[in-house]
């Protein structure tokens, strides 16, 4: 047994050092294509004043399934993505507004507080799968209105931006 937890101690210690270096003010360079670019007050770059992701990397942090009924689509959807905490947590986030932009420039703001105080996910799976572009993808973001029934109004819905692009941290 003392083998086993001495084991289990180590890959423990493993995965917090692993952690470290985004802590530390570093992020690893994409290695897919860029799906999201971040900008504005972040204190982690890993670009000329940017972070950028791909998929992998999104995939990486910690995240949340949603498992909801939106009023773009029809009936119970499973949405997967990093919880939007943990984003400006890799990004060393502080400002107070995210301005995002999509794919065919939409652009909202979405206050900081939102993303700190319910567990908005950037979803970037749907049903298990990928989303793809026509689909509202690759990132669509998602309010738990699975735990919240408040969330499920105009104002919560035109924040809920899809073919996410890019993040300016404002």
């Amino acid at each position: 047994m003392i083998p086993y937890l001495r084991r289990a101690a180590f890959g423990v210690l493993a995965l917090l050092l692993g952690a470290l270096p985004a802590a530390a003010g570093s992020l690893a360079a994409p290695k897919g294509p860029v799906v999201l670019t971040v900008t504005g007050k972040i204190g982690v770059t890993n670009a000329d004043g940017a972070a950028l992701f791909d998929m992998a990397m999104l995939a990486a942090l910690p995240g949340r399934v949603t498992e909801t009924e939106t009023p773009w689509t029809k009936g119970v959807i499973r949405f997967e993505g990093p919880l939007g905490s943990a984003l400006l947590e890799a990004v060393a986030a502080t400002g107070t507004t995210l301005h995002v932009v999509a794919l065919n420039d939409y652009a909202v703001d979405v206050p900081v507080e939102d993303l700190r105080k319910w567990p908005v996910i950037l979803a970037i799976r749907k049903d298990g799968r990928e989303i793809a572009v026509r689909d509202k993808g690759p990132i669509f973001i998602i309010y738990p209105f699975d735990q919240d029934a408040s969330l499920y109004n105009e104002k919560v819905f035109a924040r809920s931006a899809w073919q996410v692009k890019s993040i300016e941290v404002r």
